[in-house]
């Protein structure tokens, strides 16, 4: 086995670390986290959670695999997970996605809690997907239930679950930039100053936002130990599981009911407002049809996928395709698409192209930059990049930059100046600014740093396809 490598975001739990060797996915365990995992494996629950993919796919590895990750660093047990195809943050998903990931969790606990097995985190992070499956990773998390104490993941579940669902559904205002903002998500004092008076008469509010941020008022310069002494002497419970359960079940059905009403966006009428013909947009499916054809690709990236029409042509000839497009009400409505259809290889994230998810957490190095995560086979950038160029005033030089940056295969489409919807842009910015923005100019940087295999004009003529490779 080569030199494991360690997963920067896996040193919060001391019991248990993920490393990375030969495209394997490794975790050690201590001793007291292989004995939880022991009696986990022996229950009826999680077997179940592992043959339904609820739970990522885990075994034990063999003892060269232990030996592997170093004679002293102190792992009893090594297991191996399947691999995620991609790794997404939830500040990258959508209401829905948030939501669905929420319920996943509450539903896996409630599970646990009948067979007196609990979990250690409420953390946002421990879900990930399969195309629209949401998909638990954190197998340590599981412990044999204690007869006495509240549920010590109900904190991590509100700040990264509960609050940032609450924001957008009680107060219309995406969780997104939140979360992004903070690792560790929303404290409950941030979301009582968030909540207006009469917002706490909403279900669940007051008990799980107001009451919460007042405990953690009074309680502040307690230990963690003393208060939660003194909550149970309050509460006079002795938060046995039976208890848990109730509080889980109340958490589930709370989430379950969260909805966000918001209508309309900017590009959610982009099929009614935008300037293609039907001979454009059947030209321009059959461009891309043949270009992802000529040959089968593990990864795919749709950069400004909008409602996902070629996501979906690229997603049969590639293992996996991330969509992603900056307008959250327009990727909820692909995502839950994609879930009626049984779709399970494409992924749908929210992110602004021109301001995409950093490094952040400890050492910016706890969650990593979107475009570190993986490396694409095929980049898709279809009615993009004069929202680059125009509304966000990224110089065309560093739009292609930035495409050849990805070393990978494109299918760009190009939409000349006098395109109307590449006018309604201009007409909002001085002349001179935008005085090189045409196609002559865009050619001849874009065949500086690519090989065009393929280019096509649209019927319209006004918008351009090319099918590239990036040069050397």
């Amino acid at each position: 086995m080569t030199t494991p490598r360690a997963e920067p975001s896996s040193f919060r739990d001391p019991a248990n670390a993920v490393f990375y060797a030969d495209g394997r996915v490794l975790r050690g365990l201590n001793d007291k986290a292989t004995a939880d995992w022991e009696a986990v494996n022996a229950t009826k629950f999680f077997p179940k959670l592992l043959a339904d993919g609820r739970v990522v796919a885990t075994r034990e590895a063999d003892a060269s695999v232990v030996a592997g990750l170093g004679s002293d660093a102190g792992w009893a047990t090594v297991l191996e997970h399947d691999r995620i195809p991609f790794i997404s943050y939830p500040y990258e998903w959508t209401f829905s996605m948030l939501r669905d990931a929420a319920i996943l969790h509450l539903e896996i606990l409630l599970e646990a809690l009948e067979e007196d097995v609990t979990m250690k985190d409420g953390y946002a992070y421990n879900v990930q997907w399969r195309g629209t499956s949401p998909t638990f990773i954190d197998t340590p998390s599981f412990e044999p239930a204690k007869t006495i104490g509240p549920w010590i993941g109900y904190r991590q579940f509100c700040q990264t679950f509960l609050y940032p669902m609450m924001l957008q559904a009680h107060k219309g205002v995406s969780f997104q930039p939140f979360l992004r903002g903070q690792v560790n998500g929303l404290t409950p004092i941030q979301m009582d100053e968030l909540m207006s008076f009469r917002d706490r008469f909403r279900k669940g509010v007051f008990k799980n936002i107001y009451l919460h941020a007042l405990l953690e008022r009074r309680y502040s310069d307690k230990s963690t130990q003393d208060t939660l002494d003194k909550v149970k002497k309050d509460k006079k419970s002795t938060f046995n599981t039976e208890v848990q359960k109730a509080v889980i079940r109340k958490l589930l059905k709370l989430s379950t009911k969260l909805k966000w009403k918001k209508a309309n966006s900017t590009w959610s009428d982009y099929l009614e407002i935008c300037s293609y013909s039907d001979a454009d947009a059947e030209a321009k499916k059959a461009f891309v049809g043949k270009a992802a054809a000529s040959r089968h690709r593990s990864l795919g990236w749709d950069l400004g996928c909008n409602e996902g029409t070629y996501t979906r042509i690229a997603a049969q000839h590639c293992d996996q395709v991330i969509a992603v497009d900056g307008d959250d009400l327009v990727v909820d409505h692909l995502y839950r698409s994609l879930r009626e259809d049984g779709t399970t290889n494409i992924l749908p994230l929210v992110m602004d192209l021109t301001d995409p998810s950093p490094g952040i957490g400890w050492r910016n190095r706890e969650r990593r930059p979107f475009t570190e995560r993986s490396k694409p086979d095929l980049v898709m950038t279809l009615a993009l990049l004069h929202h680059l160029a125009i509304a966000a005033n990224v110089p065309l030089a560093e739009v292609v930059d930035w495409l050849h940056s990805f070393d990978a295969e494109m299918i760009v489409e190009f939409v000349d100046r006098p395109d109307p919807m590449a006018q309604r842009l201009l007409a909002n910015k001085p002349p001179e600014i935008h005085a090189d923005y045409d196609l002559e100019h865009f050619e001849k940087i874009f065949t500086a740093a690519f090989d065009v295999r393929e280019r096509e004009e649209l019927p319209g003529g006004t918008r351009v396809m090319y099918h590239a490779t990036p040069r050397a």
